[in-house]
Order: C-alpha cells, then sequence, then structure tokens
C-alpha cells in the first residue's frame, strides 16, 4: 500500500524566486533577532551571517553528533527557516505526515478490527472501493482540513471537488492511495464548482512540491520541495519520520524495466520491439529483469534507488493509458526529475501536460535519463 502526494502553485516560478533573499557575510558586529518575515513563522534574521550555516561547518557538526537524527518537522522547520518554503506548506505537510501515520496504524490492526475487504460501495471510476479506501480518505480530508491551509477537496473518492478558503486536491486510491494539494493563499475562490475544476487542473510543471508514502515492512514519506528528494523512515519508538536518505539521486541507466506485459499483445509494434529488444542478451550476456509489482508507488520507489524504467502506455482497450494525470502521473514525475530522471508520455514530457479533466489519463514512462531516451528513440523510429 502506497500514497503519493503532490502539492501545486499558482504562483509562478519566477514569483517564487524573487521572494527567496539569502544575507552576506560582513566583517561588521552582529545582532540576531526573531520574528515573523515573508510568511516565515520563526526566523532568523541576522546581519552578516547566513540565515544557514555553510556546507562545511555543517558537515563539522554531523561528524561531532554522528548518532544524531533529524525528523520530519525539524527538517521542515529548517526549510522554513532558509527560507524555501513559507509557514502555510509547512503546516499543509505536517498534516499530511499525520494522516500518514494513522494510516499506517489502522494498518497494523486491520484484521483485529475488520477494515479490510470491500466497503459495497463504488467511486466516481467506477472501482469497488475497499474499507480502507473510504477511511484513509476521510482520515486525509480531515487531517487537512484541520491545518486551515486546504480548501478545494478533489478526491477520487468524491464526484467533484468542493471549495474552502484555500484550494487542495486530493486524491486517494487503495492500495495505491495518492494524494495532491493545490496551495495558493494569495487568492479568493469561487463556489462555483466549474471554477473548482479550472483552478485544480493545472500542468506538473506547477507543482510546489511532491511526495508518497510506502507502507511495508517499514513506512517511508519521500518528499521533494523542488530542491531535491529526500526520504523519512516512521520510527514506530516514538512515532517520528526519521531522515534516512538524503538528496537520493535516481541512476542514468538501470537493469529493471516495468511493465505490464499480459497486455503485450495490446501494445503498439514499436513498444513490442522495444520490450524484445529488453529480454535479449546484452554484451556481459545477461538480459534485462523484468518486475512489475502493479503498485506504482512501490515501482517508482524501487526505481529512484537502483534505478531503471516503469511504463504505464497506451493499448487497444484503454487509448490513454490507466493512470491519472493530475494525481498519479504528475507528482511522481516531479519526483524523478528532481532526482535527475525523465518522465515521457511517448512524446512529451509529463509535466507540461495540462490537464482538461481532474480524473483525465495519460500515458507515463519514468526512470532513469538513459533508459527513457532510449525508449523514446525506439517509438520514434519509421
Amino acid at each position: 500500500m502506497a500514497e503519493a502526494v503532490g502539492w501545486r502553485s499558482l504562483r509562478s516560478a519566477s514569483h517564487l524566486t524573487t521572494r527567496l533573499s539569502f544575507p552576506h557575510r560582513t566583517t561588521q558586529p552582529t545582532t540576531t533577532t526573531l520574528r515573523p518575515r515573508d510568511g516565515i513563522r520563526c526566523k532568523a534574521v541576522e546581519i552578516g551571517i547566513p540565515a544557514a550555516p555553510p556546507a562545511a561547518e555543517a558537515a563539522k557538526r554531523k561528524s561531532i553528533n554522528k548518532y544524531g537524527i533529524e525528523n520530519l518537522t525539524t527538517w521542515l522547520l529548517k526549510q522554513e527557516q532558509a527560507g524555501h518554503i513559507n509557514a502555510e506548506l509547512t503546516i499543509v505537510l505536517s498534516s499530511i505526515s499525520l494522516a500518514c501515520k494513522q494510516i499506517a496504524s489502522l494498518l497494523q490492526r486491520s484484521s483485529i478490527f475488520n477494515l479490510t475487504g470491500a466497503h459495497g460501495t463504488i467511486n466516481i471510476q467506477g472501482q469497488d472501493q475497499k474499507k480502507l479506501d473510504v477511511i484513509s480518505n476521510e482520515l486525509f480530508c480531515s487531517c487537512l482540513r484541520s491545518s486551515g491551509r486546504t480548501g478545494i477537496i478533489a478526491s477520487e473518492e468524491e464526484d467533484v471537488p468542493v471549495a474552502h478558503d484555500y484550494r487542495l486536491n486530493f486524491r486517494n486510491l487503495w492500495p495505491d492511495k495518492q494524494c495532491l494539494v493545490n496551495l495558493d493563499d494569495d487568492s479568493t475562490l469561487d463556489e462555483e464548482g466549474l471554477e473548482c475544476v479550472v483552478r485544480v487542473c493545472q500542468p506538473g510543471s506547477n507543482l510546489l512540491a511532491a511526495g508518497y508514502c510506502l507502507y511495508s515492512s517499514s513506512v517511508v514519506f519521500t518528499l521533494s520541495l523542488g530542491r531535491g528528494v529526500y526520504a523519512f523512515t516512521l520510527d514506530t519508538a516514538y512515532g517520528e519520520f526519521v531522515l534516512t536518505h538524503e538528496n537520493i539521486k535516481i541512476p542514468n541507466a538501470g537493469r529493471i524495466y516495468s511493465f505490464n506485459e499480459g497486455n503485450y499483445d495490446l501494445f503498439d509494434a514499436k513498444l513490442q520491439k522495444y520490450l524484445d529488444d529488453l529480454r535479449k542478451p546484452w554484451p556481459n550476456g545477461k538480459p534485462y529483469s523484468g518486475r512489475y509489482v502493479g503498485c506504482l508507488v512501490g515501482e517508482i520507489h524501487r526505481m529512484l534507488l537502483v534505478g531503471g524504467i516503469y511504463g504505464n502506455p497506451d493499448n487497444k482497450n484503454s487509448k490513454n493509458g490507466n493512470l491519472r494525470l493530475l494525481y498519479e502521473c504528475a507528482p511522481m514525475s516531479y519526483l524523478v526529475e528532481q532526482a535527475g530522471g525523465k518522465a515521457m508520455d511517448g512524446k512529451q514530457r509529463i509535466l507540461d501536460i495540462k490537464p482538461d479533466q481532474i480524473h483525465q489519463r495519460t500515458p507515463i514512462y519514468i526512470g532513469s535519463p538513459d533508459e527513457i531516451d532510449k525508449l523514446v528513440t525506439c517509438l520514434s523510429d519509421k
């Protein structure tokens, strides 16, 4: 079971950049004050001293405190103090992490409290809802509403988005839960349903942050704020997400491919040829390894660590693929690109596609840059 999360901002990237400022070192006497500034609740304003310690000093501190740990809350506050995010986003991310912890706890006791199996209802996608579908959806909505920083809630389990003071687009799906948040505290919002849809449907290039939570033998919350990818593992001893993977970089190439080859006969002839080539022995005498678990987050998590390629293409029965652009493909593409990978629909970059509908689907090929380049070359051959 897994969850993916993406957060959008309607502000342009250039506008965001202009809000970031860093003081420079000087030889004059220094003073330190704490005051709210630029939406940051507690920013150290130091005359002549950088807000964050230099890299060399940070490395020295880390070497001294070998057994120290950094949890998600502390990490977010440091990002806020450095001016990388504002207090609004810090609160939203903290609310989402709380929902993830609650779901992790429920999963451990799901059989005891009879939370497994069908719920007996059908969602907007025509899919049978599981009990944990409905419960997880309610948990996320509750935590995000309580944050006071979200407003449009658009979930896969809901027919239409609902407007509040801030914008939020949220998706939940079992066993591959995902959540997408649109946050913009600079504008008001009409309560018209069409207005909600228009504001929610934005290209992935407008994402401010993205992440997912993977529930397995350990619970891993992976996050990007546009400055690299970081993973936090839940320490059940004291209920905190602890930083375990810093600045994750996907390998340039990999030896694992993930396609649902049960649909091989439905694929385009060029894609069939590409898969056939992967199965052939390479100069080292070994072909690619095929692994497909049917969980998007699980596939992406493995790919971030060891490289490779994942594909959910269009086929004769599904002209636009099976995955939703807004709350599945866009957040994952954002994460993979932040880690140095690529994500395409076969012709264009996923993050450049502007959805017309909340539940719009798209083909996707995502993974190591060299593997995506090989695939695109194969698909473009005449």
